[in-house]
């Protein structure tokens, strides 16, 4: 445990960045998973889907929560499996 002032503040600062950023993830991960989901139940709405994916894979990218190559590869590799859905 830290002993400085500064480091135990940056501990707590460390500790609500990581809290952020697990949900970030988590919710890029949702959004995957649920446009897998979606393309494989061959839902109707499967372009709204894939925009909420863009939409959270964007905003992580962002938030340097993933690196912005990462998102665009993701985004490629989701964007092919809509014509497997029509």
């Amino acid at each position: 445990m830290p002993i400085i002032k500064s480091a135990k503040k940056a501990l707590r600062i460390e500790a609500r960045r990581k809290e952020e950023n697990d949900l970030t993830r988590a919710k890029v991960k949702n959004a995957v998973k649920g446009f897998k989901i979606a393309v494989k139940g061959d839902a109707k709405d499967v372009a709204a889907v894939f925009s909420d994916a863009q939409k959270q894979l964007d905003l992580a990218a962002k938030k340097n929560v993933i690196h912005p190559n990462k998102a665009a590869r993701l985004k490629s590799r989701l964007s092919k499996l809509i014509p497997a859905a029509k």
